[in-house]
């Protein structure tokens, strides 16, 4: 029985000609983005690191060790001989003030008992004893003698969180919004545009600090005083995406078919915008990081235990001239993270952008 073979389009070679998929082409164009590509291998690094923090080899981000407090990172030293240095070297300062060339038995019993206490006390921390002075802060401390490289990790998982969910919310509430005004026109496209003109006259910040010291300090308050006021671009950007495709041939053949209104908006046009939402979703998830931090800063973020980049670097602002680290790691992996967000944000935008074809 002769087999079926499928018509394929040749070219003047005979030879088949593959057809490429809108997403498939902009994954082509993206690859060659180097720092778009690069940015997507850091932040997909960073996604992973903030997942896998309770089966990672660190310590509990929210252990209080007092005396631990303030203790400057190091590889190779333990948290005790760190600790013995600093309480000896504040008792030799306090000898010298005195006149004093050397310690008296009481500063020498001191320093005796830190040397045991480190040799020998133990803690259960997460169900498990172990030496408590023996540990290694490689990033070090902050005031209450909390590990700095697992509250870094930990606020991670917190202000991607934050910056995607906020982000995923408000491009959600865009959309609906914009879809439904660019379709509809008339009366109602009139009253959505002119709410979202009046709440874009009023002062965004200003809004979400009153709504956060109304509701208190909560994560899921604070997901939703950033994204109640952020749909706003996304609606207008929506909304002109919708008026250039509702007229279109695909549109009137869904509307001869008898196709529902909230069909051919959501299974038709608002599919065709993907590419633009998938790229202003990329780049608002640094914005969001950048006004938790703001918030966090004014003391109105996330609330302990919990901390995030911005609250641990709200946290160091007071003494990061004698603490330095505080301040220096949990800003450079925020840095870090925001800078290669914009690069896979702008590789997105050229790769899913049809006029961008020729230039990748």
């Amino acid at each position: 029985m002769a087999t079926k073979q499928k018509q394929q389009t040749l070219n003047e070679f005979d030879q088949p000609i593959k057809g490429v998929s809108l997403w498939m082409d902009a994954w082509r164009r993206l690859k060659k983005n180097r720092m778009a590509i690069i940015g997507l291998v850091i932040v997909v690094l960073y996604g992973i690191i903030s997942l896998a923090a309770p089966i990672l080899p660190i310590h509990s981000y929210k252990k209080q060790v007092i005396d631990h407090q303030f203790l400057p990172p190091s590889f190779t030293r333990t948290a005790g001989e760190l600790w013995y240095e600093r309480i000896e070297n504040q008792l030799t300062a306090m000898a010298n003030k005195e006149g004093r060339g050397t310690l008296n038995e009481d500063e020498k019993a001191q320093l005796r008992e830190i040397q045991q206490r480190i040799e020998t006390e133990t803690a259960v921390i997460n169900d498990e004893t172990v030496m408590v002075h023996q540990r290694r802060y490689v990033l070090g401390t902050d005031y209450l003698g909390r590990d700095m490289l697992a509250r870094i990790i930990y606020g991670g998982q917190v202000s991607i969180a934050i910056g995607l969910i906020g982000a995923l919310t408000a491009v959600f509430i865009g959309i609906v919004m914009g879809s439904i005004a660019g379709f509809m026109g008339g009366k109602i496209d009139y009253i959505i545009m002119r709410i979202v003109d009046i709440i874009y006259g009023l002062p965004y910040m200003m809004l979400v600090i009153i709504f956060m010291a109304i509701f208190g300090r909560n994560i899921m308050n604070l997901f939703f005083a950033l994204a109640i006021v952020s749909w706003l671009t996304v609606a207008r950007v929506v909304r002109g995406q919708i008026i250039s495709l509702k007229n279109a041939e695909f549109v009137e053949a869904a509307r001869s078919m008898g196709v529902s209104t909230g069909r051919i908006i959501f299974r038709h046009l608002v599919p065709n915008t993907l590419g633009v939402i998938i790229v202003f979703t990329t780049l608002r998830i640094p914005t969001f990081i950048m006004l938790e931090a703001f918030l966090s800063f004014l003391g109105l973020g996330v609330s302990a235990p919990f901390a995030s980049w911005g609250s641990l670097i709200g946290d160091a602002v007071q003494g990061m001239n004698l603490y330095p680290w505080r301040l220096f790691f949990p800003a450079l992996a925020m840095s870090i993270f925001l800078f290669f967000m914009n690069f896979l944000g702008d590789g997105l935008r050229d790769a899913l952008d049809p006029q961008s074809k020729n230039k990748l």
